[in-house]
């Protein structure tokens, strides 16, 4: 499996503001995700799809709807996030042939390092949990916003 970056550090974005925002008792619009995040929200929709379908997101129709987490965030590892971004994304390369460079050198030394790194990153990303992240958000001193309380005035 080759880690394509982009997808997994906006899956991982994502997850971790639906997780710092609303958790799995309030909901976070798309809009709303794709605003705090510099990204556009139609380009993020794909993503945000596939992460409901593994069950990692938990998609909420109607007025108050938007996205909760599908399950605590203590049990979210980012490997399986990844895993959904790999799964969503286009195959590397332009040519679907792995993209990287051919001949023995890069054969013999790059792929066998790229696969050891592979390997390390996965083991850490199945080592870090969306709670992880939370207590990191906490550390730096970001606080988590209150719930805004219903207003019934019209």
């Amino acid at each position: 499996m080759l880690i394509r970056r982009d997808r997994a550090l906006v899956a991982v974005a994502v997850m971790l503001d639906v997780a710092f925002h609303g958790g799995r008792a309030a909901t976070v619009s798309a809009a709303d995700i794709a605003e705090r995040l510099g990204l556009a929200r139609r380009g993020m929709e794909p993503l945000l799809q596939a992460l409901s379908r593994a069950g990692l997101l938990e998609s909420v129709r109607g007025p108050r709807g938007g996205y909760r987490l599908g399950r605590p965030r203590r049990d979210i590892v980012l490997a399986d996030v990844v895993a959904v971004a790999v799964e969503e994304g286009e195959p590397p390369g332009v040519d679907g042939q792995g993209g990287g460079p051919g001949g023995r050198l890069p054969a013999a030394v790059i792929d066998p390092l790229w696969t050891e790194l592979e390997d390390q990153a996965r083991a850490r990303l199945a080592a870090l949990t969306l709670d992880d992240l939370i207590r990191r958000a906490a550390a730096a001193g970001l606080r988590r916003p209150a719930a805004e309380p219903i207003s019934f005035a019209i």
